[in-house]
């Protein structure tokens, strides 16, 4: 399965066209869909952090996903969560989509938005891993063993 090709900017104001923008040779992906998800994501990007300083070819970022509304109503929603975010390397690593969610998820194969994604996608946008929901130890050895197996030393 291959990442869709999907355009969004970070909350830095930068734009990317995924996946051809992510910048790691492996990127961990998180996709929620929901404002309440994001505690489940804090909970994963604390592994995630560790895989990124171990594996110097490792990324990740977060995207929220949205649906398509008014540059106004973008511009609103990217300033709320801008603020509630001191940390710019955070900032640069959470690029907002702003889509038709229902093509984005059927090309994904995510059944559901009550739940997060997390992908293991390589540069070229091949996916090689994938989970959803809560972090627990069994999904981030998972996690781990599958960035080890792809990673060329």
């Amino acid at each position: 399965m291959l990442f869709p090709n999907v355009s969004g900017a970070n909350l830095e104001g930068r734009k990317f066209n995924l996946p051809k923008d992510f910048e790691g040779e492996l990127n961990i992906i998180f996709v929620p869909f929901q404002q309440w998800q994001q505690g489940w994501v804090n909970q994963w990007l604390q592994f995630a952090n560790a895989l990124v300083k171990k594996y110097p070819g490792v990324r990740a970022y977060e995207l929220p996903t949205l649906s398509r509304m008014g540059a106004i109503q973008q511009w609103w929603i990217d300033q709320g969560m801008r603020m509630g975010i001191p940390d710019r390397a955070v900032r640069e690593s959470t690029i907002t989509l702003y889509l038709d969610k229902a093509g984005f998820r059927k090309a994904l194969n995510m059944p559901s938005e009550g739940t997060i994604y997390i992908l293991l996608v390589k540069r070229n946008g091949e996916i090689v891993w994938r989970s959803e929901g809560q972090f627990s130890e069994a999904k981030g050895r998972e996690l781990a063993t599958a960035i080890a197996g792809e990673v060329v030393l």
